[in-house]
């Protein structure tokens, strides 16, 4: 798999105005989607909801927003359990209740090295794959109506990574994938935030081909992956022993800062119909892994999608007819 990547190249400081936008970053109230979310305020955002899980700690990113920009009254903080389908379906419901949705920034995510069952699914694939998605296609309406009043197409932005290319992903061999990747006895842990990086870029690519082809065709919403490097933040807060030492050591010889990174995040949000399906990377479109690329990897795309597809409609009945 392809795996040279520019680090260290330098990222252009965004300046692109998001005037009168509403914009959403989930996990923002640290690190990438801090940094990303004071980003729009500066750049004259109407409003920023920073969706988190704790108020407490949202309130003071949204103090710390207010201090470093001088605009207040541009930023709410709304409660956001990525690893609750209750909770996400709440947060949509909410969300019906603005009167314009922009952009959406997908950054909330986890790695695990450790198998843990929640509802079912492993934790890593629950948040970092069906819980985006999920949250993408209840949020899809409201943004679908924001862009009949404003005449903007409105953009889904997920944070992905590199680390896409270096997923073994054996568990695509099995019959069933996301029951491979559920199941405690053969999961492969060390490669597990790596496989869900992968869904996520394949499955942003089925599911804007799916929309340029389903009902809501004539309503489009922009669609992309972003890449914004290895970064200084809280991800891998939960690693322990020598896969947290590893981590650290190698951010700390490699790492972006967080504001660095989070310009690719701003870059995502503002992005046009040439990032749709795409993956981003150094604030451009570019090539993801040649895994997805190959005949294999879009055979194990359809697959992907057609079982998420499957598991959604479970947790929510009717939903995937937003596509």
């Amino acid at each position: 798999m392809d795996k040279i990547y520019p680090q260290f190249e330098k990222l252009p400081y965004p300046e692109t105005s998001f005037n009168g936008q509403t914009i959403i970053v989930t996990g923002s109230n640290t690190g990438l989607g801090f940094e990303a979310a004071k980003h729009f305020t500066r750049l004259e955002a109407a409003r920023v909801i920073l969706a988190v899980r704790s108020q407490a700690k949202g309130d003071a990113a949204k103090t710390a927003i207010e201090s470093a920009t001088g605009r207040n009254n541009v930023v709410e903080v709304w409660l956001l359990e990525m690893d609750s389908f209750d909770s996400i379906k709440e947060f949509a419901v909410k969300c019906e209740s603005l009167d314009r949705l922009d952009a959406v920034v997908a950054n909330a995510g986890v790695l695990r090295t450790e198998f843990e069952d929640t509802d079912g699914f492993e934790m890593t694939i629950k948040v970092n794959v069906i819980g985006i998605f999920l949250l993408a296609l209840n949020l899809f309406p409201t943004m679908r109506k924001s862009d009949q009043t404003t005449g903007q197409t409105p953009r889904f932005a997920i944070t992905t990574s590199l680390l896409h290319s270096s997923a073994k992903f054996t568990e695509r061999k099995q019959p069933d994938i996301f029951k491979a990747l559920n199941t405690k006895k053969t999961s492969n842990m060390k490669d597990r935030y790596s496989v869900s990086k992968l869904l996520e870029v394949m499955l942003v690519e089925s599911f804007s081909e799916a929309m340029k082809q389903g009902p809501n065709a004539d309503k489009p919403v922009i669609i992309n992956s972003v890449n914004p490097g290895l970064c200084y933040s809280d991800l891998g807060r939960d690693l322990k022993g020598f896969a947290g030492y590893f981590f650290s050591a190698l951010k700390a010889f490699m790492a972006r800062t967080t504001e660095v990174g989070s310009r690719t995040l701003v870059h995502a949000a503002a992005s046009g119909k040439e990032s749709d399906g795409q993956y981003l990377s150094e604030c451009r479109v570019t090539k993801p892994d040649a895994f997805v690329r190959s005949k294999e990897g879009q055979d194990t795309t359809k697959r992907l999608h057609a079982e998420l597809i499957t598991i959604l409609e479970q947790i929510q009945p009717g939903v995937t007819s937003r596509l």
